[in-house]
């Protein structure tokens, strides 16, 4: 085997990290690709070389096929990893990759081909004898019509799709014409193919997969199996290994299941067959993907093989000298997707500025991400952060450390996720293995609302005191910001101090008096409390209240808003006492979709790609009447009252955000 000297990446964020920093504990160079937004990205940091490919629009960087041959041919690379996502599955590169004399890091065009369109790979499976749930198959004309030979619940599904894009279920036949319109649409923006198919779904499965790994002789082992249960949209977002819920037998004749499949293809590089288990532990056969899974590392974690790795060696044309029978798995991985989202607002995108990014760290904990500090997360990018692994000796045991992990896991500026992670590991159905893919639908209200009531449990004094005493005080830190409030530095203090402070936009007025060497005493409400500052340093604050230790990050736009989160639990803060050199200006436009004095405005940067009214059409209230994608999912904005559509500000393709009006609407409401 003649090992590579150079690879190119062909992606970005976490993935193109993963992927470099395999490449050099092989001693290959990493050459990296970026577009505008990304010119300071880890990644391109991290690389050996790194070339810039064009500014936002995802043809004209990590889907453009022949800029990026260009840049491996001009670089010198003599492969190509593809990581996940964009063209990690396109045939077209693949042939590409080929005739431009590169080595693709994965599978053959025809594995490519036959798995990742997900009717012929079903028509594959089905000839080998492997499970498989009913299917239709046809034009969007053809699916409506035979639509009844299937017993409702049924499953559309992209033919090209996967990451859980390009997937609607369906419990009655009304909504079935518009949602196949739509998943294809979605199918044809994100994969560059409409075709979609309908499957049999499933009540309460659980969703396992099988990593795989084929060498170029004919070689195929199996890494055991994924428990991908916990989705939400059909987007995993816990995965965890070993499976609590297989049973010895079930696990062995799954993996031979996933090996006879790959085999049977000449599968070679790394892949992932996926399954439905029912709740008798029968399994079938759901789809293979063809490249390297985001969730790989619990795998790796439980394993020790470094799967990536893997993948370049095989690519160089290594044989495989892993034995099956020597592969164990040993304690329990989980992983949490951290994402850019917002929990209590049906999920909407969440991009934007982040204030302040700190990661937990620890003995069993491993964070795949594409970023170091605060970063711009932007909507044209998926919405994932990064990913957080955690090992331990059992599967409690590495709940509680996730549980503690996601604590200390701190993200300012932008809405995320880890709060309702944090939730769904503490919730008893998971502790107890009761969950299925409807695990997120049956409990997410009951998990906001738990989220509502413990924060709101939280005594006010705790973040509105500590925002208060961290910005009182951090000029006495060294390493903090040198452009500090003048009075701090000159006797910012009188005797008694009375703050007037805006906490999650309610106001709350007390009084502090600074008792000297950290020590102050404070009037809140009530509430008489002794104070005492404890640490201090950039975007932390430690106190004790009436001898209780207390934690908390904080951060601030500058402007006098600030943020600080307790307990996984983020508060926002404003002093009205501060005065600042800017001001903000409020337009006429509510920040609210379908709000505003009838105009009609995006919830989040995106792009509108569907505009369903015209100028002096009539709705009624809940029609959708646009459609924004933010972070490659379809946002469908409705009218909030029956109207009459007078005028549309934008048009298909363009990009916006919250202070354009995307339409305006006349009410035609008697009311």
């Amino acid at each position: 085997m003649k090992l590579f000297k150079k690879i190119l990446i062909a992606n970005r964020g976490e993935i193109a990290v993963r992927v470099i920093r395999a490449a050099k504990s092989l001693g290959v160079q990493a050459v990296a690709i970026y577009a505008k937004a990304d010119a300071e990205a880890l990644h391109v940091k991290m690389a050996d070389e790194a070339y810039f490919i064009g500014d936002t629009e995802l043809s004209e960087t990590y889907l453009n096929i022949d800029k990026i041959i260009g840049v491996a041919k001009a670089a010198g690379c003599e492969a190509i990893h593809p990581g996940y996502g964009f063209l990690a599955e396109n045939p077209d590169f693949v042939d590409a990759c080929e005739k431009a004399g590169i080595v693709f890091i994965g599978p053959s065009v025809r594995a490519i081909k036959l798995m990742g369109n997900k009717i012929e790979s079903r028509a594959f499976v089905r000839k080998i004898g492997i499970p498989m749930t009913e299917g239709l198959t046809g034009d969007i004309k053809t699916l409506i019509k035979k639509a009844g030979d299937i017993a409702f619940p049924v499953l559309i599904k992209a033919a090209a799709g996967g990451g859980g894009k390009g997937m609607r279920i369906i419990y009655d036949p009304e909504s079935l014409e518009e949602t196949l319109e739509s998943t294809s649409r979605e199918a044809k923006s994100y994969f560059g193919d409409g075709t979609v198919y309908i499957e049999k779904f499933i009540e309460d499965p659980r969703h396992i997969e099988i990593q795989v790994l084929g060498d170029n002789y004919g070689n195929v082992i199996h890494l055991f199996e994924r428990e991908c249960s916990i989705q939400r949209r059909y987007q995993k977002i816990i995965e965890e290994s070993p499976s609590p819920t297989l049973t010895p037998e079930v696990r062995m004749k799954m993996g031979d299941a996933a090996v006879t499949i790959a085999r049977e293809i000449g599968y070679s590089n790394a892949g992932t067959v996926e399954f439905l288990v029912d709740k008798d532990l029968h399994f079938y056969f759901l789809e293979m993907n063809t490249r390297i899974q985001v969730e790989h590392p619990v795998t790796e974690m439980v394993t020790g093989i470094d799967i990536v790795r893997e993948q370049i060696l095989i690519a160089a044309g290594k044989k495989l000298d892993i034995e099956q029978e020597s592969l164990r798995q040993q304690g329990h991985a989980i992983e949490c997707r951290i994402y850019a989202e917002d929990p209590e607002n049906n999920f909407i995108p969440s991009p934007g500025i982040m204030s302040l990014y700190s990661e937990p760290e620890g003995n069993g904990i491993r964070i795949d991400t594409g970023i170091e500090t605060a970063a711009t997360i932007e909507s044209f990018y998926d919405p994932m952060i990064c990913k957080l692994v955690i090992w331990g000796e059992d599967r409690g045991i590495a709940r509680e450390k996730m549980i503690t992990a996601l604590n200390n896991f701190i993200i300012h500026g932008i809405k995320t996720n880890i709060t309702y992670l944090k939730h769904l590991l503490k919730h008893d159905a998971y502790i107890n293995n009761l969950i299925s893919t409807k695990y997120c639908d049956d409990h997410t209200i009951d998990l906001i609302e738990v989220i509502r009531q413990e924060k709101e449990s939280v005594p006010v004094y705790l973040p509105v005191i500590a925002s208060c005493l961290y910005d009182f005080n951090k000029w006495q830190n060294n390493e903090a910001e040198t452009e500090v409030n003048i009075w701090q530095k000159i006797g910012y203090w009188r005797d008694i101090m009375e703050l007037s402070v805006s906490l999650d936009e309610s106001e709350h007025h007390f009084n502090i008096n600074r008792a000297g060497n950290g020590t102050y005493h404070v009037h809140f409400g009530d509430e008489e409390l002794a104070v005492n500052l404890h640490t201090i340093s950039p975007g932390f604050i430690s106190v004790t209240i009436d001898d209780h230790l207390y934690k908390f990050h904080v951060s601030d736009d500058g402007v006098g808003n600030g943020t600080i989160s307790y307990n996984a639990f983020v508060f926002n803060i404003n002093r009205s006492d501060v005065l600042t050199d800017h001001q903000e200006i409020l337009g006429s436009l509510d920040k609210k979709a379908g709000t505003g004095q009838g105009n009609i405005v995006s919830p989040m940067p995106g792009k509108v790609i569907k505009i369903n009214v015209k100028e002096g059409e009539e709705v009624k209230r809940g029609d959708v009447v646009i459609i924004v994608e933010a972070m490659k999912m379809e946002n469908h904005i409705a009218a909030p009252f029956d109207a009459v559509v007078e005028k549309i500000g934008v048009k298909e393709g363009d990009m916006v955000d919250s202070s354009i009006s995307l339409m305006v609407l006349l009410s035609t409401s008697s009311n």
